[in-house]
């Protein structure tokens, strides 16, 4: 039996109204502005109960993307095409919810705290990242893609292709997902369902 932890037991709901009042700051006012003192307030907590959980505001910010990605993630199915689509409308819809993009932006500003950008890249973009490694590895595994298909390039074209609309200021039409997909698949060598 594990050692019991000296004071009261932890309220998981303090932990989630924190996440929620952090992932609506996070949206309204972007990283730079987010207010810990403001999250706790509206959370209906104290900046202490904050702290104990997320020791600044680098691990609650990275926590509160994550969950959100975590919630939007799809369920594997047997067909790697399908699962690339669902993982590229979730991609799709964490980066064009409000300041989504600006979250990371922030990650490739030269200022930007190394904690911060450590956090946010193995909460984030590292299982983001093995996700659609693992579905593209399928595709070859099942022959449907080329064996010698560049899996990791790949990868890098299935998030880059958005952030690179954005940073041209172009519209990201509602059909990304669907276009970026077929486009990855034809270029690792498959044949794209219409």
């Amino acid at each position: 039996m594990p050692p019991t932890q000296p004071g009261r037991p932890r309220d998981a709901s303090i932990d989630g109204a924190i996440l929620a009042a952090a992932g609506r700051h996070l949206a309204t006012h972007g990283y730079e502005a987010m207010s810990l003192v403001a999250v706790a307030e509206e959370a209906g907590t104290t900046r202490q109960a904050l702290y104990r959980r997320w020791p600044s505001k680098a691990d609650l910010a990275t926590a509160t993307i994550a969950q959100l990605a975590a919630a939007g993630e799809p369920a594997a199915t047997d067909d790697p095409f399908v699962d690339l689509l669902a993982e590229l409308t979730a991609f799709h819809a964490g980066v064009i919810r409000p300041n989504g993009i600006s979250m990371v932006g922030s990650m490739l500003q030269s200022g930007t705290d190394p904690d911060l950008a450590d956090l946010y890249r193995s909460r984030v973009v590292s299982p983001r990242r093995r996700r659609l490694r693992r579905v593209l590895r399928r595709g070859v595994d099942a022959d449907l893609l080329a064996a010698d298909a560049d899996v990791d390039t790949a990868v890098a074209a299935c998030t880059g292709a958005l952030y690179a609309l954005a940073l041209a200021d172009d519209r990201i039409p509602r059909t990304w997902p669907s276009r970026t997909a077929r486009f990855v698949w034809r270029a690792c060598g498959g044949q794209a369902p219409t």
